[in-house]
């Protein structure tokens, strides 16, 4: 009885350091709508500046406790800092321009970090007075994780009495529910989005600071926490920071019990209970329907197939590329097949976000499927490439419309949080199912066939299959169907009056793109030789997002120009020291400064050109 008592206080101080990031993540959410991802990395900046402030100080009790609040405060300055310079310009944008900027300064904080304190992980010491531990039931109890479980509940009341006692607390809570409306009612909006940023950001160095007794200091906090954090803030609801705890304690709570039972669903089983509950719950438990997010944009130009002149130049750089092995090294031949496997995952994406309006944070679950499916076909089964190559799009589509039937019902935010819990589950079963997907070892030697061993063989059968998914989707793009999709997309209400079966349609789009991520995936795992669980990871997924952003959404075209550019640069930049704050750099630079991307400025060069030639 007493190990299990002490299971459940491990499980309670784990949920009261979650509690304290999930709940600055919630109320910078409920009141900006921003899709913060860099919340993980304001995590990470308390924990090492809390480290410095204490080792420096050495100040004993009153010392260790004052660090930790002012490593807290300047988190808060930081994130001052990042939402008057960046986020307040895009607080109206889609969530992917949110979601993409936000990692953006993930990789600059990330490299800033490295900087400043090096890449070694930092041990932090003892808290002063609480470093032994105490019995209960016979069980040894950390003294600190007894006091984190004080800690928890005691922000959570300060919480409440801000946000029902102050008339700041009032309109951060009004503003959750209708932020236009707070508007009208003539509140300053700026002031108040800093402040709950502020707020925010200083929760999550709170929690960070808190951590360094627990685990060591290291440049991987960020991203290791975030997912969790947004599980938390997904099943308690938007905006809810009671919503919060109760999340923090369930999630912690049957992580706690579930190593013990069940050590292998540990991984994916936050992400399983909050699939489940959007299932049931799509505003989360304590949720509700708020105001929609961003503002109006400009109504997109109806498609247009493309001109006689545009025609020949596409033709011609599809000429250009079919002879280019001829003219270049097999390093820059193995470096085309990156770029069309990018460009094929990218054009799917597109297709559900731009074409569909569904934003998914995890499509490279069925990039990953499809990649995994021909591998196991290869290795497993016996079957020759093409026969496996074959099999990725069919087991992607069957992923896609498996779980593309329950994320069609949510929208907006809740429906991308529900591709990426789809995704998640899906990277661990191939991380844990060590016998039949290889594990972290992944499955090697999925080379391509004899007849295709050679790079420039390879390129072409890459080629052929790419480019024919490109036109594929181009064509269901320019079809009745694809039509639909955008009507449903501009207004779900309208398509209903009119008799469309709205979550049918999309439910099918989001099919054909799974499928064709699937396609890239058989594509790319036999121009690697192997495949790992990060094909599926919410990284790669993300590299998806940046593709299409750096593109530009609103243009077929886009994900195109985004998937080259993409491939180039990270080749570029990876072979810099802090690569992560260049690419960084250059997304912000897209995100701020030329939201249409590239394919904006390409057609603006081209109406400039013929302007003159007028």
């Amino acid at each position: 009885m007493g190990f299990y008592l002490a299971q459940l206080l491990t499980g309670l101080a784990n949920a009261s350091s979650l509690f304290l990031i999930a709940s600055g993540l919630s109320i910078i959410f409920g009141v900006t709508r921003i899709v913060n991802f860099a919340h993980g990395s304001f995590y990470m900046l308390g924990a090492y500046l809390a480290y410095t402030l204490v080792t420096t100080l050495q100040g004993g009790i009153p010392g260790y406790w004052f660090s930790v609040l002012a490593a807290a405060v300047l988190v808060g300055g930081i994130g001052l800092v990042v939402e008057l310079t960046i986020l307040r310009r895009i607080y109206r944008a889609p969530e992917l321009f949110q979601l993409v900027a936000t990692f953006g300064v993930v990789l600059i904080v990330q490299d800033l970090t490295l900087a400043i304190w090096g890449a070694e992980d930092l041990l932090g010491p003892r808290a002063p007075g609480l470093d032994r531990a105490v019995r209960l039931m016979g069980e040894p109890i950390p003294e600190y994780d007894l006091a984190l479980i004080a800690i928890g509940p005691a922000v959570l009341a300060a919480i409440w009495l801000v946000f029902h006692r102050t008339r700041w607390g009032v309109l951060v809570r009004a503003a959750t529910q209708d932020r236009e409306m707070v508007g009208a009612l003539g509140v300053n909006q700026a002031w108040l989005f800093s402040a709950a940023f502020v707020l925010g950001s200083a929760l999550a160095g709170l929690g960070g600071a808190l951590q360094i007794p627990r685990e060591a200091v290291s440049l991987q906090m960020d991203l290791s926490i975030i997912g969790e954090a947004f599980v938390v803030v997904v099943i308690g609801g938007m905006g809810s920071v009671t919503g919060a705890f109760v999340a923090a304690v369930l999630i912690s709570v049957l992580n706690a019990f579930a190593i013990l039972i069940f050590p292998q669903i540990s991984i994916v089983l936050p992400f399983v209970v909050m699939a489940a509950v959007l299932i049931v719950r799509p505003y989360g438990l304590f949720g509700r329907p708020g105001s929609e997010h961003g503002g109006a944009e400009e109504p997109e130009q109806p498609l247009r197939l493309l001109d006689q002149r545009s025609t020949m130049v596409l033709l011609a750089l599809v000429a250009m590329l079919a002879f280019s092995p001829a003219v270049v090294s097999d390093f820059t031949t193995i470096l085309l097949v990156d770029v069309m496997v990018a460009t094929l995952f990218a054009v799917s994406l597109h297709f559900m976000m731009g074409v569909g309006g569904m934003v998914s944070f995890g499509h490279a679950a069925y990039f990953g499927v499809g990649a995994y499916a021909a591998a196991m076909a290869t290795k497993m089964l016996g079957w020759g490439m093409l026969p496996s190559m074959a099999l990725g799009p069919v087991a992607a589509a069957l992923a896609a419309l498996f779980f593309g039937w329950f994320c069609v019902r949510l929208s907006g935010v809740y429906l991308a949080m529900l591709t990426m819990a789809a995704a998640q589950i899906l990277w661990g079963v191939t991380f844990q199912w060590q016998d039949v997907t290889g594990g972290d070892d992944g499955i090697l030697g999925v080379w391509p066939a004899a007849w295709a061993k050679s790079d420039q063989v390879y390129f072409y059968l890459a080629l052929v299959l790419c480019l024919g998914g490109i036109w594929l989707l181009r064509r269901v793009a320019h079809s009745p169907f694809g039509y639909t999709l955008r009507g449903v997309r501009d207004s779900r209400i309208r398509a209903e009056a009119i008799g469309i079966d709205t979550r049918f349609h999309q439910w099918m789009g989001f099919t054909l793109a799974g499928t064709l991520a699937g396609l890239a995936g058989a594509v790319f795992v036999f121009s690697k030789g192997s495949v790992f669980p990060d094909a599926l990871s919410i990284g790669h997924s993300i590299d998806g997002l940046i593709m299409v952003l750096l593109g530009g959404i609103h243009a077929l075209a886009g994900p195109v120009y985004g998937a080259m550019a993409m491939v180039l640069i990270e080749d570029w930049v990876s072979r810099l020291d802090y690569w992560r704050f260049i690419f960084g750099g250059i997304i912000l630079t897209v995100v701020l400064l030329a939201p249409d991307g590239i394919a904006g400025g390409v057609r603006r060069l081209i109406q400039l050109v013929r302007r003159d030639a007028a």
